[in-house]
């Protein structure tokens, strides 16, 4: 019985057959056809026998491979490889069927290839999960036939592999190097006039032609008698968090990502961005309660700390409590920082309702709270209305659009830091307000 299981017989054997029985019908006006259909039973018979003689001989005919990454990277497309070898002595047709996690609901997924006599060949495709988590594959289904394309065998490889899908650290990759990159221009990133001063003491050194004027020591240069100035240099090792809101208000869905995974992915680059330009970066994210949290340090494990954390931010969308984000900044960071808050409000009333809570956090840092437009509302303004319900929608549309502005106004009144921005533009947007912010000396 198991030279049977994996016995399929194929569409080819049941159009001949379909064709055999209008033969037959045909017979029934033309007798001369009835010899003809009985000899291309027999034909057919030898072909299906000779078809499995070919198929079925032999073990291990075709050998495949899955090859996996160690990791998938949330919101990218990610390869997946499929290696398969032919010890077959003739040309094979192979289709690929294999079993890809649930998460990605695809239901229809099949390869068709053809591979020559005693060789391989590597099938490529491509995987884009949109939630972070475990992803459990099934088996590697390969059915194997033969031109005559009656008979087919299937044969089974790589059962029960799983891959953890993490914070997009592909897009961590193509950000690393832009904040010192010449070509960073064509990502978005701005450069920012230095206003003034924001440096550490360094040393009191002679007056050389291009010091700037403004840094004479004039006390020293009195001792010296000659001009001397103060030396600076930036600061750095500044504490920066990045705190996300898990709550209902980060549910909402923009191409396939939650806003949450949006801000989680954004969360890595800029902590990586964070590192490099020698400042301490850590994060948290907060529901009912706070978890994930990571103090902010400079050691080399900082960035696996926060990636995992990422990894494991986990929420069931319940309201969020700001007056425990509050309690929990005052009790956690002792020191002044930069904050990047990542949250959504969609009205002015869900602001006010916050804004004692922001606003007492504003008094100790630097606070940056991040939150998104409505791309389908934009779309909505965007087209013409041609009717009185289009009309209502697109009034309706520039109200909340309306609305989005004047928090952003809002804010600022209180002296809060915002950014409004698209989903898709949520990292380069905060990489560029990191730096202008370090650029002006803010912090």
């Amino acid at each position: 019985m198991k030279l049977f299981k994996p016995f399929y017989i194929q569409p080819n054997f049941f159009y001949a057959g379909i064709g055999i029985v209008v033969l037959f019908a045909i017979s029934y006006f033309v007798p001369v056809l009835f010899n003809i259909a009985q000899f291309s039973i027999l034909v057919l018979l030898f072909l299906l026998f000779l078809d499995f003689l070919i198929i079925f001989i032999g073990r291990n005919k075709i050998e495949g491979t899955r090859i996996l990454p160690d990791k998938f990277s949330n919101g990218d497309k990610n390869l997946i490889e499929l290696k398969i070898n032919n010890n077959y002595p003739i040309l094979i047709r192979i289709d690929v069927i294999d079993e890809i996690p649930e998460q990605f609901q695809v239901r229809n997924f099949k390869i068709s290839d053809t591979i020559i006599s005693r060789n391989s060949k590597t099938i490529q495709y491509h995987l884009k999960p949109t939630e972070r988590g475990e992803y459990k594959f099934g088996h590697l289904n390969i059915y194997a036939h033969s031109l005559l394309n009656l008979v087919a065998k299937r044969f089974s490889f790589e059962d029960g592999a799983m891959v953890p899908t993490y914070p997009s650290f592909k897009q961590l990759k193509k950000f690393e190097l832009l904040n010192i990159n010449q070509n960073s221009l064509e990502f978005g990133l701005k450069k920012v006039r230095r206003l003034g001063h924001s440096m550490e003491f360094e040393q009191i050194k002679e007056y050389v032609t291009g010091d700037d004027l403004r840094t004479i020591n004039w006390k020293a240069t009195a001792k010296k008698n000659q001009l001397m100035v103060n030396q600076f240099q930036d600061e750095k090792s500044q504490p920066i968090y990045s705190i996300i809101d898990k709550g209902r208000v980060m549910k909402m869905p923009f191409n396939g990502l939650s806003l949450l995974d949006y801000a989680i992915n954004a969360t890595l680059v800029i902590s990586n961005v964070v590192l490099k330009k020698n400042d301490k970066a850590g994060m948290f994210s907060f529901s009912k309660k706070i978890e994930n949290v990571v103090i902010s340090e400079r050691r080399s494990s900082q960035m696996q700390l926060i990636l995992e954390s990422l990894y494991n931010v986990k929420t069931d969308f319940f309201e969020s409590d700001f007056s425990r984000l509050y309690a929990s900044v005052k009790r956690h960071i002792t020191h002044r920082s930069l904050i990047f808050l990542y949250t959504n409000f969609e009205t002015l009333d869900s602001l006010e309702r916050q804004l004692p809570y922001l606003k007492a956090i504003s008094k100790s840092h630097l606070l940056v709270v991040i939150f998104f437009k409505n791309t389908e509302l934009n779309d909505l303004i965007k087209n013409n209305a041609e009717t009185v319900k289009q009309v209502y929608d697109k009034v309706i549309a520039e109200k909340f659009a309306f609305e989005k502005r004047l928090i952003v106004n809002e804010l600022k009144k209180y002296g809060i830091y915002s950014i409004l921005t698209t989903p898709e533009n949520l990292t380069i947007d905060t990489i560029n307000k990191y730096l202008e912010i370090k650029a002006r000396g803010l912090l």
